[in-house]
Parts: C-alpha cells; structure tokens; sequence
C-alpha cells in the first residue's frame, strides 16, 4: 500500500469513527459534515471527498461499526453450547454495549433509518451481521435436542435480534422492566435446558407431541 492510499485510507477510518462517535453523543438531528469533521478532527471537505454525501457517510459507518462490533464477539459465540449460554451471554453482552455507548448508537441509527433512506439498507445489513451469527449458535444447540426439527433457526435468529434490539431500545424508558425482560428470556433458556436433560423416553415423548402440534 502506498503512503497516498494508506494516507487516505486513515482519514476514511477517522470519519467513519467520527460519525459513530457524533451520532452516540449528539443524535442523528445534530450530526452534520462540520460536525463529524470536528469529532473526526479534520477537514469537513473530506466527508465529500471520500463518501460524497453525509448520508453516504452515516451509511458506511452504520456497516462499518457493526463489523467492529460482531468482530468483537464473533470468537466468543462459536464457543457457546447451549440456549442457555446463549441467553445469558447476550445478557452480558447488552451491559457492555450498553455501557460503551452503542445501545445509545443503536437507537440512533434506527431513528434516523426513518428519515435518511440511505440508513435504511445500512441498518438493516449491520442487524443481518447479528443475525447470522446468532443463527450459527441456534443451529448449532438446538441440533440435537427435542427443538431441533420443529424450529427455523435463521427465523428463530432474527426473532431473537427483535427481542435483544427491543429491550436495548426499551432500557432507556424503563430500565427495570427492561431487566424483567432479559430475566424472563433466560428463564426460557431455562426451561429448553431442562427439557434438554430429559432422559430418551421422555425426549421422543416430547418429540410425538411436538409432530402432533406441528400438524394442526
């Protein structure tokens, strides 16, 4: 690479940073070019010049924030065994997002997808990254357990990205209840694992049940 290319590739990194970090502190309604250029600390010209638009800017770092983010936790899932590990780590997860500042970054890109359509794809993909990943681990638990030919693992995935993005959203109206809810979801994980730890009989009971109900 040579020193023009990685020169320029440096400032693309500060203004997509820039953008994440404006968007986080003053909202999708006060992030502007002068605005991203100063947290990115440099000329607000070269939003422009690299991205062409602040929309197409916001784009890129909506998609480039949620490869950082999965990136980050990407190891850590290809090692959960179960729904209830699942659960209970996600739990983890949403404290430290949420303490970093990107469940605020989060509700920022969603209320903005309202109004900047270019946002709306951007979201959309930074949420499928999530997605895929989650759908990685339920494929993988739910595989050998009672669930595992009744359940859709990528519509299972996406349901469960709806439960985690809702409660994220929820937490800053009432975060008690929002608490309620992550205790309620791992009381689920639970109840899966209990029925995982049935012994053979009882598992095909649950099966039979399961192909009755699926039927109907």
């Amino acid at each position: 690479m040579s020193p023009e290319t990685a020169k320029s590739q440096e400032t693309k990194t500060k203004l997509l940073e820039g953008a994440l970090r404006t968007l986080t502190e003053q909202g999708i309604a006060k992030t502007s070019a002068r605005t991203v250029a100063a947290a990115a600390g440099v000329n607000q010209a070269l939003v422009f010049y690299h991205f062409g638009s602040v929309d197409e800017l916001l784009a890129a770092a909506c998609r480039y924030g949620a490869e950082q983010r999965v990136s980050r936790y990407r190891a850590r899932l290809s090692t959960i065994t179960s729904l209830t590990e699942l659960l209970a780590f996600g739990r983890e997860m949403h404290e430290e997002e949420r303490a970093g500042g990107y469940v605020a970054l989060l509700g920022q890109l969603l209320a903005g997808a309202q109004t900047h359509a270019g946002l709306k794809p951007a979201t959309a993909a930074g949420l499928d990254l999530w997605i895929a990943e989650i759908e990685k681990v339920l494929s993988r638990v739910l595989a050998g357990t009672p669930f595992g030919e009744f359940t859709d693992p990528a519509g299972l995935a996406r349901a469960v990205a709806a439960s985690f993005v809702g409660i994220e959203l929820y937490e800053g109206v009432d975060p008690a209840a929002a608490h309620a809810a992550l205790d309620a979801l791992e009381q689920l994980g639970a109840l899966a694992a209990a029925l995982d730890e049935l012994g053979p009989v009882a598992q095909r009971a649950v099966r039979h049940r399961l192909r009755r109900s699926s039927r109907r």
